[in-house]
């Protein structure tokens, strides 16, 4: 009975990895970009989620809309005028300009948050749904569900929208996309915007089952990183499935072997899925390529 609550907490732990693992898949498969701010991006929604709570006492997922508009501004203005001026450059230099800036934004939230750990504790923070033996916090299993709404309403974004549609044709062949008259730039700022709000959205969702601070900003980039790879670069289905396994293997290594090995263990199942399959568990080259 241990194992399988050990396993239920792997799975709620793996909605959310799933959630920050599809902004930064998808804008790593369509943009190129390896965005190493990703988990700075995502701590800006926790702190905007966190102010509002202790201002006005806004609920946290009452914030979930101002989140994903206010950091889908600021990642589309990023793109728009930094990224694109460089999008063109080596994968080096791309690296480098997200490194600078994921230090920038941990500085930043230093200098004005301070680096003390904050939480969000609402009313209900302690009520639990109990069956038998097992107990499944209400919070964690709420979080678990706007993660997966929000991968089913992404999912839904791309198959049937003009833009989603114009950001697979861009990922597919960016040549073929241009003489569509789609604007690659234009995409490009879209898709950033996308993948920084849903970042913002998982950081306001971590405010509630975690207590954050700017430190642990690269932590939740890795995080996002592992799961990308897992899955496969953009596909919504492979991030929530890496995110899944990911949870697992994570509470699972916890327990049983200690909460120091479970890092290695997750890097050590990236590698074993790179070396059987590179492109992920449900990758291919690209992901909105179609089977015949």
């Amino acid at each position: 009975m241990v194992l399988l609550q050990v396993i239920i907490n792997g799975l709620l732990l793996g909605g959310f990895y799933a959630l920050i693992g599809i902004g930064f898949s998808l804008v790593w498969g369509v943009t190129n970009i390896i965005n190493l701010a990703h988990g700075a991006i995502a701590l800006l929604g926790a702190y905007l989620t966190y102010y509002l709570f202790v201002s006005i006492q806004l609920d946290p997922f009452l914030s979930i809309p101002l989140s994903f508009v206010s950091i889908f501004l600021f990642g589309y203005m990023l793109q728009r005028f930094v990224m694109n001026l460089v999008v063109k450059a080596q994968i080096f230099i791309l690296l480098i300009l997200t490194f600078g800036l994921e230090i920038f934004l941990v500085n930043f939230m230093t200098t004005f948050f301070s680096a003390d750990f904050r939480s969000v504790t609402p009313s209900y923070a302690g009520e639990s749904l109990v069956i038998g033996e097992i107990v499944i916090p209400y919070i964690r299993l709420a979080v678990f569900f706007v993660c997966v709404i929000f991968a089913i309403a992404m999912g839904l974004f791309l198959d049937k929208t003009w833009t989603g549609k114009a950001i697979k044709a861009t990922s597919l062949d960016i040549e073929a996309a241009m003489m569509s008259g789609i604007n690659p730039a234009k995409i490009y700022a879209i898709t950033f915007g996308l993948g920084s709000a849903i970042a913002g959205v998982s950081g306001t969702l971590l405010t509630l089952t975690q207590a954050f601070s700017p430190s642990i900003a690269g932590g939740l980039t890795l995080r996002a990183f592992i799961v990308s790879i897992l899955g496969g670069l953009g596909r919504i289905e492979g991030a929530l499935l890496g995110g899944l396994i990911l949870g697992v293997v994570e509470t699972l290594s916890s327990y049983l072997i200690g909460e120091s090995y479970k890092n290695a263990i997750a890097f050590g199942l990236m590698v074993l899925v790179l070396v059987l399959k590179p492109s992920g568990l449900m990758g291919r080259k690209y992901y909105a390529e179609v089977k015949h």
